[in-house]
């Protein structure tokens, strides 16, 4: 019984395994999005950063000196929700392909060991059959003598 695994054969790298998919790059891709990710909430920080010292500069006051630090205040504040938000999210589709990898990983064990012991059997010489032992007959049973 051959299994399908078994007759794939295995690449030596290179562009052959981006092909196949026998080699999986989203782990950088990911990393790269990451960093992208990162830069554009970066972006957005700096924005609202901006609008809140501009909110502030905009009228004299201590009205308007509030309400800039309180947009500050809070454009810090979604920069940093963003920024757990999205390294979250990124670990998560980490996390997915790195379980697709163990699963690679175990399915070329069983493979391995399948084909050991299907070597085994074929080299090891076929076990003698002995004849079972008689059952063994029991006594009567014989209640006891006194209750």
């Amino acid at each position: 019984m051959a299994r399908a695994t078994q007759q794939r054969k295995a690449s030596s790298g290179g562009i052959g395994s981006l092909l196949t998919f026998d080699r999986m790059v989203a782990g950088q891709v990911i990393l790269l999005i990451y960093w992208a990710g990162l830069g554009i909430i970066a972006l957005i920080g700096f924005t609202v950063i901006g609008a809140g010292v501009g909110l502030a500069l905009r009228e004299d006051g201590v009205a308007s000196l509030l309400s800039g630090t309180g947009v500050g205040v809070a454009g810090l504040f979604i920069v940093i929700v963003l920024t757990l938000l999205w390294r979250a999210v990124c670990e998560f589709y980490i996390a997915v392909f790195r379980i697709s990898d163990d699963l690679r990983a175990l399915r070329r064990n069983d493979d391995a060991l399948f084909a050991s012991r299907q070597e085994a059997q074929r080299s090891a010489p076929a076990p003698v059959s002995q004849p079972a032992p008689p059952p063994q007959s029991m006594p009567p049973f014989q209640p006891p003598s006194s209750y």
